[in-house]
């Protein structure tokens, strides 16, 4: 039987608005990728980025580019040789991976030689606001053990202090989208560790990070925008003590999972991250996290609807994908 490939465009509204140094949204645009094939079908789905110059409009394109090489049986090998990281390449080797697992009654993490996964601890990330709402919003969550907030340069002290003081329990990560310059990072990075911020995510521009390897980290630092795949760490050392593992920057779960291992072999911590998306985007990242430091796949608690079946989030933690939803 032909094998065939459906992409679509979906919208997900988000529960009020998610800000963040680059801007704000009041709703998830993804792309999902259906690939069928003798009674089985496989899924995926991605989130264009327009930091990396991508868009829905560029993202499937790129997918239809695919149809062929897909339509034809290509494995994810090929797919990885034919097309560059990112998240159109993304939703299909997600997708393949499904297909795969479904085609021999296995689970993803089996196919890929992965010990059983269990559950995780996400973060849940609180939107850049004034330091009074942002406050508020981190005592709603205060009973949440690691929360994510999102910075912006000039009165980010003020913001991290409000929500430390609003939930003193919970471990902190701070990210600035690159919206800092190195005198924001020498002034912020101190009294940050004096707040107890367990890390701080790409404070500058990728394109001018130099600067770190020339000053002192009193919180570990971690590559986001700056880290892609296996290739971007051989610039990563020595300005970054963690990398952020995306599944739409690297372009799929088979990149991921072989940054996660060249990563730890480089001696770096790990972060396994997402862009604002649904359950089917998160299954995949969940794999990748096991064993992660940092956990930030809390896209569906975002959300105002999320896929039915989902992930199951009990608080923070989070249940490995049911095969219903993926892998």
């Amino acid at each position: 039987m032909r094998r065939t490939l459906e992409v679509a465009r979906e919208v997900w509204p988000i529960r009020g608005t998610f800000r963040i140094s680059r801007g704000s949204r009041t709703e998830a645009v993804v792309l999902s990728v259906r690939i069928a094939e003798a009674g089985h079908a496989g899924r995926g789905e991605c989130v264009p980025y327009a930091r990396y110059g991508e868009t829905i409009e560029s993202a499937m394109a790129a997918i239809e580019a695919m149809r062929a090489l897909v339509e034809r049986g290509g494995s994810r090998e090929e797919l990885g040789q034919a097309m560059p990281a990112g998240a159109a390449r993304n939703a299909l080797d997600c997708a393949l991976w499904d297909l795969e697992a479904k085609y021999a009654g296995k689970r993803v993490w089996q196919l890929a030689g992965l010990p059983d996964p269990g559950s995780v601890v996400t973060a849940f990330t609180l939107s850049v606001d004034t330091p009074e709402k942002m406050g508020e919003a981190a005592a709603a969550a205060a009973a949440r053990p690691l929360l994510k907030i999102k910075l912006t340069g000039e009165g980010d002290l003020e913001r991290v202090a409000a929500v430390r003081k609003a939930a003193p329990a919970s471990r902190l990560v701070v990210d600035a989208n690159e919206a800092w310059d190195i005198a924001a990072y020498a002034k912020y990075a101190p009294a940050l560790a004096a707040l107890g911020v367990d890390l701080i995510e790409q404070p500058l521009h990728a394109d001018r990070d130099g600067d770190l390897a020339k000053i002192a980290h009193p919180v570990p630092v971690c590559a986001d925008e700056a880290c892609h795949d296996v290739a971007s760490l051989a610039h990563l050392k020595g300005k970054y003590e963690a990398v952020n593992i995306k599944l739409d920057k690297t372009g799929g779960l088979t990149e991921a999972l072989k940054l996660r291992s060249a990563a730890r072999a480089a001696g770096f911590k790990i972060m396994v991250g997402c862009m604002v998306g649904t359950s089917l985007s998160m299954a995949p990242a969940h794999l990748v996290a096991q064993e992660a430091e940092w956990v930030d796949i809390d896209g569906p608690l975002l959300l105002a609807t999320d896929r039915n079946p989902g992930l199951i989030y009990h608080g923070s933690s989070v249940e490995p994908p049911e095969a219903p939803l993926w892998g």
